[in-house]
């Protein structure tokens, strides 16, 4: 039978891992004890973090939560988190993943009320052992990400097959362009000053992050996956994209721009070259346009799957059962 552990802070949990979960060990950039550290530091400080680590012989399953209150735990990811998932070391099969799970939802039933876990790709297994534990929990689709796969596609075999309205635009606002484009892969503080000069003026609202954004960029910059992005006039940057490339995947984290721009469409210019650069640059076999049904996004990638939220609510506390029944009624007529 497994056995559990529970941590409180990061630093136990890095000293538990023995980099299992560093960059060389995990291909996935969201399942990785940096990304975990660096959302919590710049994000989430306020917020106790509660990770849980079941293990069989060589095998382990972890999950990275964060308190919302006295009883209440959740996914330790927000808007800048692709994916959240349990990460399991030692290569499992199905079978003691499972068992895995069950330690874990079953250690979480002691003294939690509830549950919320967002975003999952695939909810199926850890919905069952919630269930298997006594939960009482409930998977709805929440949102998607969009993806592209070029295969063996080249950039301009892939543009050709974009709609004609989108080539249309990028073919006349190209005609005379007054903006320089250009991507680096790595972070400078004059790119960085760009980079928050650009969030100020863009339509976007107030950037709560940036801090972890730039931990990010230089965390990416220094492993050579970063690909900032910049359209240029006279100099100011007027629009800007933060990639990452690696393993293949292109993973595109932000996109800003300055609304007085609005006319001369440096973003979507800005994007072209992106896009150009991650498949015949980088040849890349996936991207992945993050969580969001922007509409302008279907212009771009081919694929979308969709995301779930899994809500558990536990039903020894009588506290949950208002809450239980509210969530199962949003299912059904969601």
């Amino acid at each position: 039978m497994p056995t559990t552990r529970e941590y409180h802070s990061l630093a136990e949990v890095r000293d538990a891992l023995h980099g299992r979960l560093d960059r060389a060990a995990v291909p996935s950039l969201f399942d990785r004890l940096a990304w975990y550290a660096l959302l919590h530091r710049d994000c989430f400080a306020d917020s106790p973090v509660r990770v849980l680590m079941a293990q069989e012989k060589d095998a382990q399953a972890w999950i990275f939560l964060m308190r919302a209150d006295a009883r209440r735990v959740s996914a330790l990811a927000n808007w800048y988190s692709f994916a959240w998932t349990p990460i399991f070391v030692g290569g499992p099969d199905a079978v003691q993943q499972a068992r895995l799970l069950d330690a874990l939802t079953r250690h979480l039933l002691a003294d939690n009320s509830q549950i919320d876990l967002y975003p999952l790709e695939h909810s199926g297994a850890l919905l069952a052992s919630l269930r298997r534990a006594g939960w009482f929990a409930l998977s709805r689709p929440m949102g998607g990400r969009h993806l592209l796969r070029p295969a063996e596609r080249d950039f301009a075999t892939y543009w050709a097959a974009r709609p004609g309205r989108l080539r249309t635009l990028v073919r006349r606002k190209t005609r005379n362009s007054p903006y320089a484009l250009s991507i680096s892969d790595r972070l400078t503080d004059d790119l960085w000053r760009d980079y928050v000069d650009v969030h100020a003026r863009s339509w976007k609202a107030a950037e709560p992050g940036l801090g972890f954004l730039r931990a990010l960029a230089e965390q990416e910059s220094a492993a050579g996956t970063l690909r900032l992005g910049f359209a240029r006039i006279d100099g100011r940057a007027v629009a800007t994209q933060l990639w990452t490339v690696e393993h293949d995947v292109a993973l595109i984290h932000k996109l800003a721009h300055d609304r007085a721009h609005d006319a001369g469409s440096p973003g979507t210019l800005l994007s072209h070259a992106m896009f150009a650069q991650a498949i015949d640059g980088d040849r890349v076999g996936l991207i992945d346009y993050g969580t969001g049904d922007n509409g302008y996004k279907t212009d771009w990638m081919e694929e979308r799957i969709a995301l779930h939220r899994i809500d558990a609510f536990n039903p020894r506390y009588a506290s949950s059962w208002l809450p239980a029944a509210r969530t199962a009624i949003s299912a059904l007529v969601g």
